[in-house]
């Protein structure tokens, strides 16, 4: 008789070892995941744009590093909202505004169709101002021309969609690290009080109701309605017949792009209001216009860090423009079945800019109430998207824990009471 020859099975910890000492094995692995990595980039772009220029640079230079802790809880939200979002596309296979339209009643889809788009328009807004800010302060073109210029160019880069949405993803990865070393220059010039700039990034405080003011403009610049909507779209693109397995590893894999992108946003962040605090706030300068930014820099720290504030600006301006186009695109597609040309979409979403600037209004102040406003629209994308991430005959095994529904809702009762308590504010004139 034969003898039955069994075959072991390498254990878990052979199998380590032999990925650990197969290098191309290891590049495999990476270059799988590498495939993934893109949509959570393109989303974080909206967590660094101009908008947050002027929040940031008013919350550090008038009241130096105490609000680094408003950074800090606004991204750790923006991480979970996110993963949410990115979780119901992967899930469902629509992003969600489709998923509103299939849910809700056709007025309340009309209703999300109108706010979102006012919310899209606020951001475009801040957006398109900071790419024109950009070329004025770093090539000295005149305004007009550098709105022309910033319009044309949003309108290249969305337009580039038409190769594919990776070609995108890769031009506004080298924007986000143009900023990266841009704001790296700046913080080493800049030499901030380190041991202060801990305690503030984690003990919370609210100096005055002006305070309240730029913290709720902070979160509003922070965490974003428009792209909240704009990630469970941008998933579809690698989330075309996958089993159930598949849609589980791309959810894995997509839960690590957005910890990379928006921890990378909040480093940018963070570095915003630490540069103003130690450079503005320690000389007694109140920063009331990015212009004055740029100005105060280059005799503080020089020319090197002036430029460098006009170069995170410009591809602030123009990543983010972009990337406000293409929500715009999603929003106006998604709520209501209403058809308009995406050329007439795209000019809708950016002619508010444009007038902010032609006329004459303050861009700072301009800026910094865009994002407020942005606020005031985040509790209605939050609530429907927690609503449908909690059906499960619509999410399947992707429905929302319990653990995360209560985090959810946490998270849209404490945007509330702060919108809350901003209106108070702003009715009794202390804000």
């Amino acid at each position: 008789m034969s003898k039955k020859h069994s075959v072991k099975k390498p254990s878990s910890i052979e199998t380590t070892k032999h990925t650990i000492n197969n290098p191309l094995s290891l590049l495999s692995k990476f270059r799988g995941a590498l495939k993934f990595f893109g949509p959570a980039f393109i989303v974080s772009v909206a967590y660094i744009d101009p908008g947050n220029f002027a929040t940031n640079i008013s919350g550090g230079s008038i009241f130096n590093y105490s609000l680094l802790w408003v950074i800090l809880w606004s991204n750790l939200m923006a991480i979970f909202l996110q993963i949410m979002s990115a979780k119901l596309g992967i899930a469902t296979g629509k992003n969600l505004t489709e998923m509103c339209r299939d849910v809700f009643s056709k007025k309340m889809n009309w209703f999300f169709y109108i706010v979102s788009t006012l919310a899209a328009i606020a951001t475009t807004m801040a957006e398109f101002i900071g790419g024109a800010l950009g070329l004025y302060l770093l090539f000295g073109i005149p305004i007009n021309y550098s709105v022309a210029l910033t319009a044309i160019i949003t309108l290249m880069i969305v337009y580039l969609q038409k190769y594919g949405q990776r070609v995108v993803e890769i031009v506004i990865t080298i924007l986000i690290a143009v900023i990266c070393v841009s704001y790296t220059i700046e913080l080493f010039l800049a030499k901030p009080e380190w041991p202060q700039v801990a305690l503030h990034t984690l003990l919370p405080s609210l100096p005055n109701s002006q305070a309240l003011l730029i913290a709720v403009g902070m979160l509003g610049a922070t965490v974003m309605p428009h792209v909240i909507y704009l990630h469970s779209q941008l998933v579809q693109n690698r989330n075309d017949n996958m089993t159930l397995e598949e849609k589980k590893n791309h959810l894995k894999m997509e839960k690590i792009d957005v910890l990379v992108a928006m921890n990378i946003a909040f480093i940018v962040n963070a570095a915003m209001v630490i540069v103003s605090a130690s450079v503005f706030y320690s000389r007694g300068i109140a920063v009331d216009s990015i212009e004055q930014a740029h100005r105060s820099l280059e005799p503080l720290l020089g020319t090197l860090s002036s430029g460098a504030f006009g170069a995170a600006l410009l591809a602030s301006g123009f990543s983010s423009s972009s990337v406000g186009a293409m929500a715009g695109e999603t929003i106006m597609d998604g709520f209501v079945d209403l058809k308009i040309p995406s050329i007439v979409r795209r000019v809708i979403i950016m002619l508010p800019g444009i007038v902010v600037i032609l006329i004459g209004i303050n861009p700072m102040k301009a800026l910094v109430m865009s994002q407020v406003c942005l606020s005031f629209v985040l509790p209605v994308t939050i609530i429907c998207m927690l609503i449908i991430t909690s059906r499960k005959d619509l999410m399947g095994t992707f429905v929302n824990k319990p653990i995360v529904k209560y985090l959810g809702w946490i998270i849209a009762i404490i945007i509330i009471s702060l919108n809350a308590l901003l209106i108070y504010f702003a009715l009794t004139g202390q804000a």
